[in-house]
């Protein structure tokens, strides 16, 4: 077992039932002219969260332990989404519109990709999911039970939608989860300081938070 220093208290794990999960770490939430800046948000604070993702990532990657990506996109026919998800709010361009990189948020479009510092390696599973949490309509649970996991590292963004609906899902499933502090961003930095304290309230009624440096020094021991 591998014990790290984390919020509310120590989180252990073993390595050998763990998987890295980084969530939507994709090119039209993260970068000028995507769906995140049509929503009017300012994108650079999202961008504090790919060094770290990608150093987490090199991590895993080091010791062979399995990554799991999730990208949220839908079919080219809008079946996978919903209306009252197309026409919430007042984007300037919506999900399936053409923009920038492509039309927005449809699968294989080149805004709906990882960055590129991110992107998956061979080996890697990728899930595309329709909604926020990564369980709804996929094959993530499935893969997790092969895998036979019990703890959960998480990365991505945004730390307050899909990264926290994630946690709160995998929670309900049993799961023991631990976020990487820096390896999340919020358009809204007050938004990820309230959802950190959220996750781990009462105990850690959803989770653990811990800074990458502790998780790094815990793994290295």
């Amino acid at each position: 077992m591998i014990e790290v220093e984390a919020a509310p208290f120590a989180f252990k794990f073993d390595p050998v039932r763990t998987a890295l999960v980084v969530i939507d770490m994709q090119r039209d939430f993260i970068e000028p002219g995507g769906f995140g800046e049509t929503l009017g948000n300012d994108v650079s604070h999202m961008q504090r969260a790919i060094g770290p993702t990608r150093k987490l990532l090199q991590l895993f990657r080091e010791r062979g332990w399995p990554v799991i990506h999730t990208r949220e996109n839908h079919a080219g026919d809008l079946s996978d989404c919903p209306p009252a998800k197309r026409e919430r709010g007042e984007p300037s361009l919506r999900i399936g519109d053409e923009g920038p990189m492509g039309r927005i948020l449809i699968r294989g479009e080149p805004g709906a990709e990882i960055v590129p510092e991110c992107a998956p390696v061979d080996g890697e599973t990728v899930i595309d999911k329709p909604g926020k949490g990564a369980f709804y309509a996929t094959s993530l649970g499935d893969v997790l039970k092969t895998l036979g996991a019990n703890s959960l590292i998480f990365a991505g963004v945004t730390t307050e939608v899909c990264v926290q609906t994630t946690m709160r899902e995998a929670n309900d499933r049993g799961y023991d989860c631990l976020l990487i502090e820096e390896a999340t961003e919020s358009y809204f930095p007050e938004f990820k300081a309230a959802t950190l304290e959220m996750i781990r309230a009462q105990g850690g009624i959803v989770g653990w938070t811990t800074p990458l440096a502790s998780f790094e020094t815990a793994i290295n021991q």
